[in-house]
Formats: structure tokens, C-alpha cells, sequence
């Protein structure tokens, strides 16, 4: 979730067109188009596989400072470190303790899998000295809510509150998911659009290929990305596969017209979160919030409030594509390599929109509800099983990356990020799966083998 590292002025919001620059104003050149990887995982102590609290001795608090002997600068809120900031990025707290890099704008893959690396090397380091060991997973496989502590951030409080008023899976998503996301650019808002509906309608094919979320309390739960089926139920307000998307004349315009009716959660003032939840960013903007009576909102309200809705990809000043579950270090790479292929090259992109340009709203809606259980075993709306579909999307992808041509120093292109999601298709088998035979017939029903093997 997007961390608050900004302290200064913001003008006030004057207008419309105040509101629609943020989105315009992320338009770039493509040759200044960057890739911006977001990976969380889950933290644990290698004793028990307890989930540690932010002050326990050799807990979250510790592991934040820790990282600060590799240049990593703390985020204070209310005194607290809570985050921390530097060359590769951002590093900061799900409500849980989930620990995410928020990657900096890098310009190809290779750096982003350096980039992932050196962070996961670095945790590794320091969680060594303290006891705690780091689980690539979409869901805590073992853990209730009841088992987790809750991190010392002012937003989690106001969100823990509202989550159960609007939906009943919303506190297992902040508390018990963690994801891998990739940040992407646009040259223009016509640029925009169509990036939008090729992600927003293949989201689908990245929740089947990093499916890796089938336990639930030390239990298969029916589903290979129980995470993804979380945002079923978490607030319809705010989530979902938005079908104004693929309606004529949608644009900047209309996700603003979208995000005004998102109900707020928050306002940040004075080094704190004051509770709005279910308010009307309309309001705010008239002044009449009773919470700040005659207080108009800023660009940093109307940032921070995009970044409180969740649809499975989100408009900011660029495109975030959110389907996939949490994985290891190879899946980190593999998913910014899957849209980077599909979006960042003109070929590709509209052969990939010629895939799905002619499904229907409910179509779609109907994949999206059928993957987080069934994966590559689902059908897509031309009757061809998921696990052939995601082939074709990963040769089109390879084909954007072919094109691409940014070389490591071996003269390696980019595609080698893509053989993980090759091995899925070609197997049959996604990470859910692997981990569900495992269960069955290596483990003998007992979870707690995942962390001795599927650590980083």
C-alpha cells in the first residue's frame, strides 16, 4: 500500500482540472517510460513461525533499523519508524507487518530483478541476526486474523475500523495477503485508455499464472488464489473489474468521476490521520467535511485518496496492474516482465487487445470470478482453457520484449523473465498447485513444512 514519505506544502485544489492533472501530468515520452516493481512478503520468527509485532525485541521496529546500515533512511510517524526510504525505493509496512519494497523507476528488467535481489539479500541479512525468516506466499498459510499483530500506522486504524462495515473478507486482505504489482507509464491519455483495457481484461491471466494463495489456516481453502477471491468481498465501493473502462469515451474524465464517488477514508493534517471513512471527496472539495469544516482539499488529499481504491488496476499518474499473488524471487521478476512485454511495446499491445476487444462486460466478470478458483483450469469467454490463453498472451508478451531489445552485459534480452510463467503453462501446475501435491502427498497434511521450503 502506497506510503505517505512527503512532508511539504500542497496546493489547494482550485478546479476540475486540478483533479484531472495528476493524471495528465504522468504523461511521458516512452523513451522515459520506467518499470516500478512492488513486492511484499510475509516476516516470521524462525523459532515458532510467529508473525512479529512492530516492538517485540528482534521484531519489525528492529528489522526497519537494521536496513539503515545499507543507506536506507527511516520514516517517522508519531516518532515511530514505519517505513524507510533510499536509492532502490521505498520499504514499508502492510497493516500486518507484511514487509514491501515499493522498487524506484527503473528502465529495464534486468535492473528490476537486480533491484529485487539486493533487497531480498539485504532482508535476508539482517533478518538472519534477528531470527526472522521471509515466506513468498499470496496469504499467510497458518495464520487467523486473531494470530496478527497490527502496525503502529494512523491509516491501518481508520481502515481496520471501516473494513467490516462494508465487506466481510476486507480485514483478511489487510492483514493476511501480501501481492506483487508493477507500476507502468503512458506516452498519452488515447495511450492510456488502451493499456487500461488490455491490463484491466488480462488481470485474469496474471491471477492464474502466480495463483499462490491455497491454505487457509493451515487448510486447503478450495481456491488456488484465495487472495484474489478476498477482493470479492472486501468493498464494492472500490473494487472490481470497473466496466466503464470498456465503455465508449472513458478517459481521464471518467476514473475522476469514478475515484469522486470512492468513499474517503482519511485526510492527513499535522502529522496525523484524521477518520473520514465513508465521506465524500465531493464534499471536501465544497468544504463541507464536518470533520474540517470549511477546509478544502489539497493534490496531496486527492493522491492519497487514489490510492484507497483497489480495482484490479488503478489509475494514478500511471497504471498499477494488480491481479498477482505474492511469490518468490523468480515471480518478481516474471511479472513486471509479463506486462512490460504486453504494454510497453505498440505490436504486442494491440495484438493482446485483439485477444479480448470482443468480450463483454459479463464475460469478463465471469473470468474474474472463476480464476481465483479454478487457475489455468478455467475457461476463458471463446471456450479455450485458461492454460492454452496464457500461452498465447506469454508469446506476445516475449514478442514486446524481443522488440524491446534492452540487452543485459551477457546480450541476454528480457524474455528469460518470462520462463517461470513458460514452466506454469507447460506443466500445468502453478505455484498453488505445487504447493497443494506437496501438502498431499510430501507433507502429510501438515503447512508448516511451507516455511522450511518455500522461503526466500
Amino acid at each position: 500500500m502506497t506510503q505517505r514519505t512527503d512532508t511539504g506544502d500542497s496546493p489547494t485544489i482550485e478546479s476540475r482540472d486540478d483533479l484531472l492533472s495528476v493524471f495528465a501530468g504522468g504523461e511521458k515520452l516512452p523513451e522515459r517510460w520506467r518499470i516500478g516493481t512492488e513486492h511484499e512478503k510475509f516476516v516470521y520468527r524462525m523459532a515458532d513461525h510467529r508473525a512479529p509485532s512492530w516492538d517485540e525485541p528482534g521484531g519489525i521496529r528492529d528489522l526497519l533499523n537494521g536496513l539503515t546500515e545499507y543507506g536506507w533512511e527511516p520514516v517517522l510517524e508519531e516518532g515511530k519508524v514505519i517505513a524507510l526510504t533510499g536509492v532502490d525505493g521505498t520499504i514499508s509496512l502492510e497493516p500486518a507487518g507484511q514487509f514491501e519494497l515499493s522498487g524506484a523507476p527503473l528502465e529495464n528488467l534486468h535492473q528490476t530483478c537486480s533491484e529485487a535481489a539486493r533487497h531480498l539479500d539485504q532482508c535476508k541479512a539482517v533478518g538472519e541476526r534477528l531470527g526472522l525468516g521471509f515466506l513468498g506466499l499470496g496469504m499467510w498459510p497458518d495464520k487467523a486474523r486473531s494470530d496478527l499483530p497490527v502496525m503502529p500506522k494512523g491509516r491501518y486504524a481508520v481502515m481496520l475500523n471501516y473494513m467490516p462495515k462494508v465487506g466481510s473478507l476486507g480485514l483478511d486482505m489487510m492483514l493476511r495477503t501480501c501481492t506483487i504489482q508493477v507500476n507502468l507509464d503512458y506516452s498519452s491519455e488515447t495511450d492510456m485508455v488502451k493499456k487500461f483495457r488490455v491490463g484491466l481484461a488480462l488481470q485474469p491471466v496474471a491471477t492464474a499464472l502466480f495463483a499462490n494463495s491455497p491454505f487457509t489456516e493451515a487448510m486447503p481453502n478450495g481456491y488456488k488464489s484465495f487472495r484474489s477471491h478476498i477482493w470479492e468481498d472486501t468493498d464494492p465501493d472500490r473494487t472490481g473489474m470497473l466496466p466503464f473502462v470498456f465503455e465508449d469515451g472513458f478517459g481521464y474524465e471518467r476514473y475522476c468521476d469514478y475515484m469522486l464517488e470512492v468513499p474517503m477514508y482519511f485526510v492527513y493534517r499535522d502529522g496525523r490521520y484524521i477518520d473520514v471513512a465513508g465521506r465524500s471527496f465531493r464534499d471536501f472539495l465544497d468544504g463541507r467535511l464536518a470533520e474540517l469544516p470549511g477546509e478544502k482539499p489539497t493534490i496531496t488529499d486527492w493522491t492519497d485518496h487514489l490510492s484507497t481504491a483497489f480495482p484490479e488496476v488503478r489509475l494514478k499518474s500511471f497504471l498499477e496492474m494488480r491481479g498477482a499473488d505474492g511469490g518468490r524471487w523468480s515471480r518478481i521478476c516474471g511479472l513486471p516482465a509479463l506486462w512490460v512485454g504486453l504494454l510497453y511495446d505498440d505490436q504486442a499491445l494491440d495484438e493482446a487487445w485483439e485477444l479480448v476487444r470482443h468480450w463483454s462486460i459479463e464475460e469478463r466478470e465471469k473470468l474474474r470470478h472463476e480464476v481465483p478458483r479454478l487457475a489455468l483450469e478455467a475457461m476463458t469467454p471463446d471456450d479455450e482453457p485458461m492454460r492454452e490463453f496464457a500461452g498465447r498472451v506469454l508469446d506476445i508478451a516475449a514478442g514486446g520484449l524481443t522488440r524491446r531489445a534492452r540487452l543485459n552485459s551477457a546480450g541476454d534480452n528480457e524474455g528469460g523473465f518470462l520462463d517461470p510463467l513458460r514452466d506454469v503453462v507447460a506443466t500445468g501446475m502453478t505455484p498453488a498447485d505445487r504447493l497443494l501435491h506437496k501438502y498431499q502427498h510430501e507433507w502429510g497434511g501438515d503447512v508448516s513444512h511451507i516455511y522450511e521450503e518455500f522461503s526466500f
